[in-house]
């Protein structure tokens, strides 16, 4: 286990993106999209996650909370969040007229609670997914999945815009849900419907930890290294720290085995071995 560290249709995308992984030259620009089409299955906490192991892996990102007017993942990391309503063109244009900027270099879109699938046909829309389909620009959805009948629908859904982006499909195992009881042959399905999708599994966190974190409304990593919000020193449970910490890891190392640097051309340098 490691250890967390305290033509027609084509979008203004430069062919070559500066910034750098590792030392690594960045081709094109990335953008993640987080979100799911039933509300209550954290699709906030995975955002989190995510920017959290970017960090770690100094990969420079930024994000966008789509519930507008006010963002639970701006209160988290609000220095590189900004709010927007993704229906609206104005700031569809933030977000997609400035992917050809040297840096950040990966951009997450944690989608409002309900507008996947239409979050997604706007995309389309755009000319977006057409874009990624031509290798323009690298694409990949975090969809995170209720335990319910509905999430199997969803993944129909969804499975229409899959062409030429990265499609995980996620068991957030919030509130000790438990996924697809039903029978197996029936979730195959509907999961083989999308090429090369892929399974991650989000464990639980304790929640007396979980709801400390949300209380002192600062990153995980900030958390466990007992920092406040302007990383001034914090006096957080020793023992809440330490559940974090251990549930990050596991975290990551979902985020490890997809080989998700690999998406931004870079090596996870994430650290190995209790601190």
């Amino acid at each position: 286990m490691f250890a967390p560290k305290a033509g027609d249709g084509d979008l203004p995308i430069a062919p070559a993106i500066g910034g750098t992984v590792q030392g690594n030259s960045m081709a094109k620009p990335v953008v993640i999209v987080v979100g799911a089409d039933k509300g209550g299955v954290g699709k906030t906490t995975v955002s989190r996650t995510l920017l959290d192991y970017f960090s770690a892996n100094n990969v420079p990102t930024r994000a966008f909370d789509t519930e507008s007017p006010r963002g639970t993942l701006m209160r988290f990391h609000p220095d590189i969040t900004e709010i927007v309503d993704m229906t609206t063109t104005s700031d569809q244009m933030k977000i997609f007229d400035t992917l050809n900027a040297a840096s950040p270099s990966v951009t997450v879109i944690d989608v409002r609670a309900g507008l996947l699938s239409p979050a997604l046909a706007s995309l389309r829309d755009i000319g977006f997914l057409d874009a990624a389909k031509s290798g323009q620009i690298t694409f990949a959805v975090f969809h995170i999945l209720g335990p319910s009948i509905a999430s199997l629908d969803e993944i129909a859904e969804t499975a229409n815009f899959m062409v030429g982006a990265k499609y995980f499909l996620v068991k957030n195992f919030i509130n000790d849900t438990q996924f697809f009881q039903w029978d197996q042959a029936t979730y195959n399905s509907y999961f083989h419907r999308i090429k090369d999708a892929t399974e991650l599994t989000i464990p639980k966190l304790n929640e007396m930890a979980y709801e400390q974190v949300e209380v002192s409304s600062v990153p995980f990593l900030k958390f466990v290294a007992n920092k406040g919000k302007e990383d001034e020193a914090a006096n957080y449970s020793f023992v809440l720290r330490g559940y974090v910490r251990h549930w990050l890891a596991n975290v990551w190392s979902e985020y490890d085995r997809i080989k998700l640097t690999d998406l931004v051309g870079g090596k996870s340098t994430t650290a190995r071995g209790e601190k």
